[in-house]
């Protein structure tokens, strides 16, 4: 997911000047000395089976911390405090001012414990200290507090009369439990999006974060009490077996809201079909970047490197498929390939490092394939293409910033997503081709074009077939405005007012005002005409 940071964030993080090194260490410390428990109704608890898991900071490859490894009896638990908690209207109930109120105190929680989650967030996710602290946490608060204004805006339609007869009024009332599951390449600022607008709707949520990244997610736990959210109305488990699937189809269960890949996606689906549940997906994307032949070439190459890089490539908006037009190929290659080749990649706790590791070695041997596959098949790797050695980091899941030409359309690399530090780059001749060839994937999640002409930049955005098209950029987002994709990309959007609407139902209340027992039309069902 890409992130946008607020200038007025960036002066005032906690941590945000201390030296990297230290405060790193000090975060392993802390990370490996807390006894990380689940929160279900209110309560602070292990596992029910009493069984952890080791949970890695990929940088090193060596254990962080240790986690309670759920169980589907944690999970069931789960599931009834939240039904409980909606049921008797302790959240829902509230009056919505009430609600923002203690979104805004959860929200304020968390900037006083920026430092903190930024430092755990890089542990457990292996990216730059620098993106954790003064992007992903900024722009998570950033969000909350969005949520906690639009809780006072749950309007529905103005009371009018349609039928002559009858006042109909429009409400919008919360769907009820909300199971919400996230990933992990953007654990808080993916929690922050799913629990943000479920909460400021009233509904109840159990929330999930991936196994790969649990950290945030539980200290997230402490802070919601502390900031009032009632016992039940948020409970956070960890994973174990069969936890996630049991989840999705739990006839207690109202909603499910995913951010993961298209894969996981259309499992979620299934599983909430035989109960007819809402399904709200954020799934993955292959983003064209077409750079035309008016473009600014060091603007775009620059906006490439960004945005093909950004969080090592795990991001599904990342500009995974470059376009460039034929007349100023050789002229944008140059530019790009010496920004990559100057990409640092190393510890993530150095200030200066760009690009950290992978998140595991299933993930790395995942990109490691894609790139060998796309060798056999005939692209060219024109940098990178391997595993990453970083001194005193041997253990860790690094792999090279990796560029690959290939100009067919159907080759795999294309039209795949790897989530790795890959990028493809193909040329195009004309506007009508590099259209085609952009929409031509099963994936709908974002696009960018880089022009000067704004009657180019117009048509591409109404062509492109995807949920968000940057023109000149790549990446940022606003609170603000909505995110989330086309075709196979999900359903559903994030952020914004219309996130804050998947998370409602709407009730059509129809009152009749004559007060006569027998009315005109009853004739037509019962008796004669009047």
């Amino acid at each position: 997911m890409p992130v946008m940071l607020r200038e007025s964030h960036a002066s005032i993080l906690p941590g945000a000047l201390m030296p990297p090194v230290e405060v790193f260490l000090s975060f392993e410390r802390v990370a490996a000395m807390t006894e990380y428990k689940m929160l279900i109704n209110g309560q602070f608890v292990k596992s029910s089976t009493g069984k952890v898991v080791d949970d890695l900071n990929p940088a090193s490859g060596e254990v962080i911390a240790q986690v309670p490894k759920s169980s589907l009896e944690d999970m069931q638990h789960a599931v009834a405090a939240a039904r409980e908690a909606f049921n008797d209207g302790r959240w829902s109930n509230l009056p919505h001012g009430a609600r923002a109120a203690t979104l805004e105190k959860l929200a304020s929680l968390v900037e006083a414990h920026a430092g903190e989650l930024a430092g755990l967030e890089s542990l457990d996710t292996g990216k730059p200290i620098k993106l954790a602290r003064d992007s992903d946490i900024p722009f998570a608060i950033d969000n909350l507090r969005f949520f906690a204004g639009a809780a006072r805006h749950l309007a529905g339609v103005a009371a009018s009369e349609y039928s002559g007869g009858h006042t109909s009024v429009i409400r919008r009332e919360p769907v009820g439990v909300v199971a919400s599951v996230a990933p992990w390449n953007y654990p808080f600022m993916m929690l922050a999006w799913k629990i943000g607008p479920a909460l400021a709707a009233g509904n109840s949520v159990v929330f999930k974060p991936s196994p790969e990244t649990p950290l945030t997610a539980l200290k997230l736990g402490e802070l919601a009490l502390e900031a009032g959210i009632p016992d039940g109305v948020l409970n956070i488990i960890t994973d174990g077996p069969e936890v996630a699937p049991s989840l999705a189809s739990h006839p207690g269960v109202n909603m499910v809201s995913i951010t993961g890949s298209t894969r996981s996606g259309k499992y979620v689906m299934r599983a909430a079909a035989e109960t007819v549940k809402r399904v709200h997906l954020e799934l993955g994307g292959k983003a064209p970047f077409i750079v035309y032949e008016d473009a600014d070439i060091e603007a775009s190459a620059y906006g490439a490197v960004v945005g093909g890089y950004v969080n090592c490539g795990q991001d599904c908006t990342a500009a995974t498929r470059i376009y460039v037009h034929e007349s100023i190929y050789d002229r944008f290659m140059e530019s790009f390939l010496g920004k990559v080749k100057q990409i640092r990649v190393g510890d993530p706790a150095q200030e200066s490092t760009d690009m950290g590791s992978l998140i595991s070695a299933r993930q790395r041997d995942a990109v490691e394939g894609y790139v060998e596959r796309a060798l056999r098949a005939g692209a060219n790797i024109l940098t990178g293409g391997k595993r990453a050695s970083i001194p005193g980091f041997e253990k860790g899941f690094f792999f090279e910033p990796t560029v690959i030409a290939e100009d067919r359309q159907d080759a795999e690399i294309v039209q795949s997503e790897v989530f790795g530090p890959v990028v493809v780059v193909s040329r195009f001749s004309s506007e009508e081709e590099v259209l085609r060839k952009a929409n031509g994937v099963v994936y709908g999640l974002a696009a960018s074009v880089w022009t000067k002409d704004i009657y180019k930049a117009m048509r591409a955005s109404k062509a492109l077939q995807f949920g968000t098209v940057w023109v000149n950029d790549h990446l940022p987002l606003a609170s603000e405005m909505p995110h989330g994709g086309y075709k196979e990309s999900g359903i559903g959007k994030d952020m914004s007012l219309y996130s804050f609407e998947e998370y409602t139902q709407i009730k059509h209340v129809m009152i009749e005002l004559s007060g006569e027992a027998r009315k005109g039309w009853h004739y037509t069902i019962f008796g004669d005409p009047i």
